[in-house]
């Protein structure tokens, strides 16, 4: 892929995160609106099915099971329905009149017809009440018993109609849960339940319809609704988000990309002319942590260039230091007692000196104070990173030692253990001297950015000659004591495990 086809291909966190959230948003307020809508039309569904089977319910009271079990068995003879085809052909309604008349059964069904009518005038929601044969489960078609005065009795008493299509396969031996259909009656919800003779046998169904039209064309122009408010009200909440985006995230984001390309060290290792950022980033979040931390990052890289040159220099001022110690030890560097590796007083050197101090000591002209100091990690050093990483880090810590204490003589007496006598100036100033050499371990071991075997650490401690010592070792056993205490004092602030001791 070309340089050209990658920028093209590019896109910002920012304008990922903008459309994650404009997308979200969307996606949200349209489930809401729609799940809004629906449970809207379930209870308005709810109300009308309850209307629907209540009314059926209640009109059943009103009706004469055992006058309408006579009038069914009369409109079901095949002399009816030819008279009723006679009286639909010639719309003449007389012809059912004079046959019920005939019957016996006319007055009655005047009686109960007008009912049914009063009943359906007084429920101004609901649209058809009727009463009903079903035929069964099979049956495609099924007859009206009775009707309102819409309707003539040619179509009120005895028509067969086709059943909808929505009760195909259904018995109304017992309730039928009302039902929301769209057929030919327009938008519909019906309802039937049985009525049964005084002797208990089955013999029609009073039907109830609520018309549903308006409600319907009110529930499409609410969801119209719903759905323009939410997009609109998405479009606002996104427009926010993206200019919220823009401010916390995308811009500083982009200030930081083109000041981390400015980054370049300069030979004086000046932050400004090396481009160390500095932003103005204070918006007590990620965005001014993360611009917090290149700068650190940055100004870790100046002063790691920094302490190479500073090493270079620590070495040749070592060196110097060795050949004041070389001055120092006198007799003793000239009879070679020398560590070979450090160039300090050997352990011979050591026994020779203490062998002086404790004549001094018996003709009391004895005047001094003995460190005890003791290599930190050293074993984790050799093991991890070798033996001559060892003896570096060794010659580092004696390095230490002897810058601290320039006017004294230092010896190392073991592995890890060195021992500064201090006398003249240092002894005047010895509080002073422990306290310059614990901040420069101190300082050594944090610098975090160097090689571990360049983070110098130790141990020591310090006891200073009474007037009822009467030999060198009781003096040495309390800095020796002094030392473990330090040591302990740092594994625990530390927390350095049992590997790195």
């Amino acid at each position: 892929m070309s340089r050209t086809e990658k920028k093209k291909a590019y896109i910002s966190v920012g304008r990922k995160i903008a459309l994650y959230v404009v997308l979200t948003v969307f996606l949200v307020a349209l489930s809401v609106a729609i799940v809004s809508h629906f449970i809207n039309a379930s209870r308005i569904d709810n109300y009308f099915k309850g209307l629907s089977l209540d009314t059926a319910r209640n009109f059943r009271t009103f009706v004469d099971a055992d006058f309408l079990q006579d009038v069914k068995a009369v409109v079901t003879t095949d002399e009816y329905q030819a008279l009723r085809v006679k009286a639909e052909e010639e719309e003449n309604e007389d012809l059912i009149e004079e046959y019920l008349r005939d019957k016996g059964l006319w007055e009655d069904y005047v009686k109960n017809r007008e009912v049914l009518h009063e009943y359906l005038e007084n429920m101004t929601d609901v649209k058809y009440l009727y009463v009903v044969v079903w035929g069964d489960k099979d049956a495609r078609y099924d007859m009206y018993l009775m009707d309102d005065y819409e309707n003539p009795l040619y179509y009120s008493c005895g028509y067969y109609e086709e059943r909808e299509e929505s009760f195909l396969g259904m018995e109304a031996t017992s309730e039928v849960a009302p039902t929301i259909s769209n057929g030919d009656w327009g938008w519909l919800c019906s309802s039937f339940v049985p009525v049964h003779s005084e002797s208990g046998i089955l013999v029609c169904q009073v039907g109830c319809d609520v018309g549903m039209d308006e409600i319907m064309v009110e529930r499409r122009q609410n969801l119209l609704y719903i759905l323009l408010v939410a997009i609109v009200a998405a479009a606002l909440i996104s427009v926010g988000g993206m200019l919220l985006i823009r401010k916390t995230i995308s811009r500083p984001l982009s200030m930081i990309t083109a000041e981390m390309k400015k980054f370049a060290p300069s030979k004086s290792r000046d932050y400004t002319e090396s481009g160390v950022m500095n932003l103005n980033i204070h918006s007590h979040d990620e965005m001014e942590d993360i611009h917090n931390e290149i700068r650190s990052m940055q100004i870790r890289i100046l002063e790691y260039l920094k302490d190479i040159t500073a090493i270079t220099k620590e070495k040749e001022q070592a060196e110097n230091d060795i050949q004041v110690k070389e001055q120092e030890i006198g007799k003793i560097s000239k009879e070679a007692y020398r560590d070979s590796l450090t160039s300090v007083g050997s352990k011979v050197a050591y026994a020779k000196k203490v062998s002086e101090i404790n004549e001094e000591i018996l003709h009391g002209e004895a005047n001094f104070a003995v460190v005890m100091v003791d290599v930190n990690r050293l074993k984790y050093i050799n093991d991890k990173f070798g033996h001559t990483a060892g003896d570096d880090y060794l010659r580092g810590c004696c390095r230490i030692v002897c810058q601290v204490y320039k006017h004294s003589p230092v010896y190392r007496i073991g592995g890890d253990e060195f021992v500064a006598i201090l006398i003249g100036e240092d002894y005047e100033k010895r509080k002073e001297r422990m306290q310059e050499l614990r901040t420069a371990f101190e300082t050594s071991y944090n610098r975090n950015e160097r090689d571990p075997w360049h983070r110098y650490s130790a141990a020591f401690g310090m006891a200073e000659h009474a007037f009822d010592d009467i030999t060198f070792d009781l003096v040495f056993k309390r800095a020796d004591k002094a030392m473990y205490e330090e040591k302990k004092r740092f594994k625990e602030e530390h927390g350095i495990p049992i590997s790195e001791r």
